[in-house]
């Protein structure tokens, strides 16, 4: 399907459990588009430096600002001098979540879930190793808004606002072949990564579920994802996606009739993780917890500085 939309996808191994992301490369409008880079690190330098030099590139969408999307975004625009389009809301995140303030706050935030305290350092600590792999920062030239068309390789996208993994992720849209990079909206084999971070919206899973329905509506055909291997139908992989989440809703809230720390929440979804693991388990459980407490099936509470939830 990449070989008809006159698309190359470009894969970036990663040093993580999730081992790689597919950036890709196409003819745009005024030459070549590039769509997501990788971590700045020598992996990725490597793939990317013999592209460049054959490539004339004018143009790099990032789809969403975590780091293995975002990270040699700067780097890439000052090899090339092209331009950088993604959407406000993630280049807001993407420019403060690893500076020092917003990690501070991290950490207190994890406190407050009743992690212990050398488990929260450890855990925004992790956070702020990536500080190396996102900088440079690069200079956001347009941002990407939706409904706006952009063209890529041999066809037209349009550009769908699809929040949830973040608050600003976008999908790309070709209603004529029916065919949609989902980025990290939608993949093949796992459930992408909802997290509560403490700021942006307040209710993340409710916004991926939105998300989910605006595109199971679409009725997509092909489903180009970021991670893993390309799939059809987009309407049935939505469906087991959203009974996922309600099935994981379910399971937390018939163990919360005393009040539950989200420690505990955790293990309850996930058990013993390892630490980088943790962070994505934490923000998770998180998501649920809120989701629960926004829609009225949960109250709230703190007790000495920590959050407590209990199902109504």
């Amino acid at each position: 399907m990449l070989n008809e939309l006159k698309v190359t996808q470009i894969t970036i191994p990663l040093p993580f459990r999730l081992d790689h992301v597919h950036c890709f490369l196409a003819e745009g409008e005024k030459g070549w588009t590039i769509i997501d880079t990788g971590l700045n690190n020598d992996t990725t330098r490597g793939i990317w430096n013999p592209i460049i030099e054959k490539h004339a590139i004018k143009d790099i969408i990032i789809t969403h600002y975590h780091p293995d999307h975002f990270g040699y975004a700067g780097v890439l625009q000052q090899l090339t001098g092209a331009d950088v389009w993604m959407t406000q809301v993630d280049e807001q995140a993407g420019k403060t979540y690893w500076e020092a303030d917003s990690l501070n706050l991290l950490k207190k935030n994890y406190n407050a879930c009743g992690l212990e305290d050398d488990i929260a350092t450890a855990l925004s600590s992790d956070e702020s190793s990536f500080m190396p792999q996102v900088k440079p920062y690069p200079t956001v030239n347009h941002h990407l808004e939706e409904g706006m068309h952009l063209r890529f390789g041999k066809c037209e996208y349009e550009v769908i606002f699809t929040p949830g993994h973040s608050d600003g992720l976008i999908s790309l849209y070709n209603k004529e072949n029916s065919v949609l990079f989902s980025t990290d909206h939608i993949l093949p084999k796992i459930s992408p990564n909802i997290s509560y971070w403490f700021k942006g919206f307040s209710n993340p899973l409710e916004e991926f579920f939105t998300s989910l329905k605006k595109i199971q509506k679409l009725d997509v055909e092909y489903v180009i994802p970021s991670h893993g291997k390309p799939f059809q139908n987009a309407t049935q992989r939505i469906a087991e996606l959203l009974d996922h989440h309600q099935d994981r809703l379910q399971v937390i809230h018939e163990r919360m009739k005393e009040p539950i720390t989200v420690k505990r929440g955790c293990q309850i979804l996930f058990g013993d993780l390892p630490i980088h693991e943790s962070r994505f388990a934490v923000g998770e459980t998180l998501a649920h917890l809120e989701y629960l407490f926004l829609n009225d099936q949960c109250r709230k509470f703190t007790r000495d500085g920590i959050w407590y939830y209990q199902a109504i």
